[in-house]
């Protein structure tokens, strides 16, 4: 393992151009198989989760699942509705609607209680997460209506138009965050490098690793099936890794360089860094890697897809690490050699490589309270870091429905005109009854039992006797009820407890040999927050365990595995605590630019403890491994800590930098979920890198000293000194112990 990165980046060093050619052959070929092959999109199944879930699937069963339907709201532009200029317009509206291959169906008129708006419901054809395709010609055609009707106002909402309208407003959004942080990025690069083309080398590495991933996961998808988030995960985060990796190998690679003063060449620098950085990246890959797997067992279409996602970026960036940078650092250093014959034919001066750097003033300043009080500045930043943690404890959790989404969306301001005109729309439940055949009779009479008991419920709708809708063989029955309550209100929420708990066992309930169950928005969102708690116990005690082993098989220390997975705790517990004081409340709304839903999206606790486990095992490697290293070459613990903290500061720093901006980014999106994330993300990211880096991890090791690392202290050679750097390459591919890297 130790040995690997070296061979591969030996390779592509001695054969620069061949590993140049192959590395974007590969991402060529990736992208071809992709496109040749497309996405596979998931299906309602795939969403199925819990007694919704089940319900849907009877239902299904008797074809009687829920079918995407629009509503088309006309009203008048002002004053009273005129009945002739209607009816013209609902004509129009049917004619039109009823060509299209797209559509069902559509519905006579209703109108409202008031009389102020008439509504038609158009019912479209195939699944219904088909909806959001079929939904476009429809919504070209009630742009026509309007326009051949001014003086009407004709508008549509719907499940599948604000569907198409949430996904219109997340690209614009994508692409404002993109243009906000490659050039932060580029500019972080720069401040660090120092040179345009140094800068470069990690976005185009990282771009090109993106490219790859997304064809790679087309073709997974024809496994898992893509929901649709696995594009948005693979920007993020390969993005966030690709610089991280290439940053992290450039600058050990920079190190060697300026420590050998000219005596070395492109391809021995590179073998050089490749030693060390290069088995840092492969662990902390894996790491990633296994963190990230978690989300398997969640056993969620959703979060299956980012953990693919996430995977396959992941260790295309570890490729690319390991093979086309060092090609194009051999490439690049064989430049700077002519260049410098050049200059010395000329008589002009040579440079050989900037100095070594320490860790800087103010790495230097955080760093003084560990060296000089460990005891204390560990006490004070863990103190701090579990106040911070402390408002996690009041943790409320929600699946944020539609009713949550941004109203710069057009369908969402008609979504709410629809529900204030017809009130009755608001949610739906669908009870689901499957029987015998010969049980029919006995089960219709069962739901329509159940429909005159919610009828004289406050919580529940007062209409018509509620339809009971049975298949052609009868064996599925269905009741739909409605509730004129939004769905992530309490009130529509106490109706769907009253009725599991209360009205169905005292009707259908008490039916031997029936089955019975309860859907729709409010449904499916409850169940699906209970299937997400029910998950979150295994999946965080995966991480502990996987974080622990891979730190330990990594350093060979179970002292450092214990810190690693004590370390994450405290940074995502700290993080959680933020997110929870920021946007469980009201006071950041206008700040931020969201509405509160008095609780988290549920599904930003899990991604966070996953995400965040594998991003920090990034920042515990990088940093760990420099210890390592200078433990190895003879220096006492307490200077190890100090030397490897110091020299790989601004590497975290600037990798910091970047993935804050990244995630950061994410705050300016719509989508409230999308901000949790990106916000929770990137204070996690930036107490990472600060307060656990350069406080709470310098001040634990320097007070367990030798002890760190045990079972198995690393051996101590004898002390080199700087003057000690070989004047030739190497003849043997180097190990992690030599040379060492005194900066």
């Amino acid at each position: 393992m130790s040995q690997l990165p070296v061979r591969v980046a030996g390779w592509s060093a001695r054969h620069p151009w061949r590993a140049i050619a192959g590395w974007f052959a590969f991402v060529v070929l990736c992208l071809a198989a992709g496109l040749s092959t497309g996405s596979r999109a998931a299906t309602t199944e795939d969403y199925r989760v819990g007694e919704a879930g089940r319900a849907e699937a009877m239902a299904a069963e008797g074809g009687l699942q829920a079918r995407a339907t629009e509503q088309i709201l006309i009203r008048a532009g002002s004053g009273p509705l005129d009945t002739p200029a209607v009816d013209s317009a609902v004509r129009d509206l049917t004619e039109r609607l009823r060509r299209l291959p797209e559509v069902d169906g559509v519905a006579a008129p209703v109108r409202s209680a008031d009389g102020t708006v008439l509504r038609v419901a158009v019912v479209l054809n195939g699944p219904e997460l088909d909806g959001r395709k079929n939904v476009v010609p429809v919504l070209a055609q009630t742009e026509e209506v309007r326009a051949g009707h001014p003086d009407l106002v004709v508008e549509e909402t719907g499940s599948a138009s604000i569907s198409k309208g949430v996904n219109d407003q997340r690209g614009k959004d994508l692409a404002l965050s993109e243009r906000v942080t490659l050039p932060v990025t580029l500019v972080t690069l720069l401040v660090v490098f120092g040179s345009v083309v140094m800068a470069g080398l990690p976005l185009l590495l990282a771009l090109s690793s993106i490219a790859a991933a997304l064809g790679l996961s087309m073709v997974a998808s024809q496994l898992l099936p893509d929901p649709g988030v696995g594009t948005n995960m693979i920007m993020l985060i390969g993005l966030a890794v690709g610089v991280d990796y290439t940053l992290f190998h450039l600058k050990r690679e920079r190190e060697e360089r300026a420590r050998a003063g000219g005596r070395l060449g492109p391809e021995a620098l590179v073998e050089l860094a490749a030693a060390t950085a290069g088995r840092a990246i492969v662990v902390s890959g894996l790491a990633v890697i296994v963190s990230t797997a978690a989300l398997y067992l969640a056993t969620d279409v959703i979060f299956s897809s980012l953990a693919t996602g996430t995977i396959l970026v992941v260790a295309v960036a570890v490729v690319s690490s390991l093979t086309a940078l060092p090609a194009l650092l051999v490439t690049l250093g064989r430049r700077s050699e002519r260049r410098a014959a050049r200059r010395a034919s000329r008589g002009r001066p040579v440079r050989t490589g900037r100095a070594e750097a320490g860790p800087g003033r103010v790495v230097g300043a955080l760093l003084r309270p560990a060296r000089r009080h460990p005891v204390l500045t560990l006490g004070v930043s863990t103190l701090a870091m579990l106040a911070l943690a402390a408002p996690a404890l009041s943790l409320k959790l929600v699946d944020p429905g539609k009713d949550t989404f941004s109203r710069a969306i057009p369908a969402m301001r008609v979504h709410d005109r629809l529900n204030a005109a017809f009130p009755e729309l608001s949610v739906t439940h669908e009870v689901v009854a499957r029987s015998a055949p010969d049980r029919t009779a006995q089960v219709r009479r069962a739901l329509a039992d159940l429909g005159r008991r919610t009828q004289s419920d406050p919580l529940f709708a007062r209409t018509t006797e509620p339809t009971v809708r049975t298949s052609a063989d009868g064996r599925i029955s269905v009741l739909d009820l409605a509730v004129p309550s939004p769905a992530n209100s309490t009130r529509a929420i106490r109706s769907l407890d009253r009725l599991r708990e209360e009205h169905l066992p005292a009707t259908v309930g008490e039916l031997t040999g029936v089955e019975t169950a309860v859907t729709g928005d409010v449904a499916r969102g409850r169940d699906y927050v209970d299937h997400e708690k029910g998950k979150l116990p295994l999946v965080i005690g995966f991480l502990l365990l996987a974080t622990f082993a891979m730190t330990v098989w990594a350093f060979r220390s179970v002292p450092v595995g214990v810190i690693g997975v004590l370390l994450n705790l405290l940074s995502a517990g700290a993080s959680l605590g933020l997110l929870v004081v920021v946007f469980q409340g009201t006071w950041a709304q206008g700040l931020l630019g969201f509405e509160s839903l008095g609780a988290i999206a549920s599904r930003v606790p899990l991604f966070l403890f996953v995400i965040l486990f594998g991003l920090s095992m990034d920042y515990q490697v990088f940093v760990v491994s420099r210890i390592q290293e200078a433990v190895r070459s003879g220096m006492s613990a307490r200077a190890a800590v100090l030397e490897g903290i110091g020299r790989s500061a601004q590497v975290v720093t600037s990798a910091a930098i970047v993935m804050v901006t990244v995630f950061g980014a994410f705050v300016a999106l719509h989508l409230t979920e999308m901000k949790q994330m990106g916000f929770c993300l990137a204070a996690a990211v930036l107490l990472d890198a600060v307060v656990i880096r350069l406080l709470v991890l310098p001040s634990l090791l320097l007070l367990l000293g030798d002890r760190a690392w045990w079972p198995s202290r690393p051996a101590r050679p004898a002390r080199r000194t700087r003057s000690s750097a070989p004047t030739t390459a190497p003849t043997a591919a180097p190990t992690t112990t030599a040379p060492r890297n005194v900066g």
